[in-house]
């Protein structure tokens, strides 16, 4: 799987231009299962998404997570994550999870950030159309592939 995960000071996030979901402080998660992908490789990123330390402590080091900052969270599907650009100028979304799975590996992390203890736990919606607002703090991005990372 593969995430951007961004620090957040507020999130919105607007779905088929008519519902609007918003956030606190705390961060936005950008989600894509990859061809492949397991429940293992969820459980793996939903746990270090959620203990990332990197909300500053009282001495101003990236020392905190989402956790104990009892931070919201916004995760949004996102198949362009997938992209090659190997060859060419178009991108290649052909390694991404076959739209079946890669909503049930969505669903599932969720499921699984759930359970930790954070604050607000808002989604997207699979496959809609999006506008995303973010305020970026830091700014701080961390990208996270679990298959480079062994999970």
């Amino acid at each position: 799987m593969r995430a951007v995960v961004q620090r957040t000071n507020g999130v919105e996030i607007t779905i088929n231009d008519a519902e609007t979901r918003v956030g606190g402080p705390g961060l936005v998660v950008f989600i894509c299962a990859m061809e492949g992908d397991t429940d293992a490789q969820a459980d793996f990123l939903a746990q270090k998404v959620c203990e990332l330390r990197i909300f500053k402590d009282e001495n101003g080091k990236m020392n905190r997570s989402l956790i104990d900052e009892k931070g919201d969270i916004l995760i949004v599907s996102n198949i362009t994550l997938s992209a090659d650009m190997k060859r060419g100028r178009r991108p290649d979304f052909s390694h991404s999870a076959s739209p079946d799975e890669a909503v049930r590996l969505y669903e599932y992390f969720v499921e699984q950030v759930r359970k930790q203890p954070v604050g607000q736990v808002i989604t997207g919606e699979f496959g809609a159309h999006m506008h995303v607002n973010v305020q970026n703090d830091g700014p701080v991005n961390i990208v996270i592939d679990t298959e480079k990372i062994g999970k």
